[in-house]
């Protein structure tokens, strides 16, 4: 083989990668393009997460900050404990609006992390967003597998529902007006508390009914599914097999508490989530309409889990839980 022949190869073979190089910055490009001229609809992902990483590095998406400075017009309380066990302080956080006159809603956001790991300030971009918009703001610790199976950490959510219920009127807040929101692990938990899991306190009120709305975001629904049932996060925080302990399964899931007396439920998904299959949610929409129970569903499109870490992501989710909360709660 000449050196003509070669230079044309070299050629060909150049031309074939520039060309293939423009249509993958165009592809990359078009989630952004598409947003921008529809910006009423949901944002559109990538699919792939290695390619949603990819758009962070190439500046065509950035992260939301979750270490945000709380300003001086937000009063910090921290380190409130609501709850001891066995000698262990499970603490909650408190952030409110200097300038609020009259009791305002509450907001109470419970973090993810696959009920073994994430601390409360995971969700701080939340929390001080929405109270600069005039809200109480809140986040609870809960236990971990590794200090307690199934059912401890669900126990300690309904117990801090309790605990708010409480003590509204020492931070200022509506006990009448309390949203529960949470995103993953903290979704699955927030819609426990929120549709009645065992009705833990018959002897007051039912945290059910002091809950006004619940937001899930990409949390499970149903255990009894295949995807639960061989997944190594659902089988350890329950401790059993569904084999075992197929009840066990069943009495975790969200889906065995609902009625129509449930609250208002907003969902945000999004559908290339290989975590959690979107078909969770769709469930949890269908439910929730066939018994009458007011319900907002968003699917966001090609993003994956842990989705609304991205800022064009994050400003949607806001928005429309603004919208959610100005309906349900104001």
């Amino acid at each position: 083989m000449n050196i003509k022949t070669l230079f044309k190869i070299l050629k060909r073979f150049l031309v074939v990668l520039f060309i293939f190089f423009i249509v993958f910055c165009l592809l990359m490009a078009t989630p952004r393009l598409i947003s921008f001229i529809n910006p009423e609809n949901p944002p559109i992902g990538y699919h792939f997460e290695a390619l949603d990483l990819l758009a962070v590095g190439l500046g065509l998406e950035s992260v939301v900050n979750r270490t945000p400075e709380v300003p001086s017009s937000i009063e910090v309380i921290k380190d409130i404990g609501y709850k001891n066990v066995n000698g262990k302080s499970l603490q909650l956080d408190i952030y409110i609006p200097r300038d609020i006159v009259k009791p305002a809603p509450l907001l109470v956001f419970i973090h993810g992390g696959g009920w073994k790991g994430g601390k409360r300030q995971d969700y701080l971009v939340y929390l001080v967003d929405f109270a600069r918009k005039g809200y109480i703001t809140a986040t609870v610790s809960y236990r971990f597998g590794r200090d307690s199976l199934y059912p401890a950490c669900v126990g300690d959510i309904t117990d801090a529902v309790q605990w708010f219920n409480k003590h509204a009127h020492v931070y200022g807040y509506d006990s009448d007006r309390i949203a529960l929101i949470g995103g993953s692990a903290g979704g699955h938990l927030s819609m426990l508390a929120a549709y009645g899991w065992k009705n833990p306190h018959p002897e007051t009120d039912s945290a059910k009914h002091r809950i006004k709305a619940v937001v899930d975001i990409y949390g499970p629904v149903d255990f009894t599914t295949e995807y639960a049932r061989t997944n190594p996060l659902v089988t350890n925080f329950i401790g059993h097999s569904f084999k075992e302990a197929p009840q066990l399964y069943k009495e975790a899931s969200p889906l065995q508490y609902l009625d129509k007396d449930d609250p208002p439920t907003l969902i945000l998904h999004g559908t290339s989530d290989m975590l959690l299959p979107i078909s969770q949610s769709d469930t949890l929409k269908a439910h929730l309409e066939e018994l009458g129970v007011p319900v907002v569903y968003y699917r966001l499109p090609l993003w994956p889990h842990a989705m609304d870490i991205d800022k064009r992501v994050n400003d949607f989710c806001q928005l429309k839980m603004n919208e959610f909360f100005d309906r349900y709660l104001k």
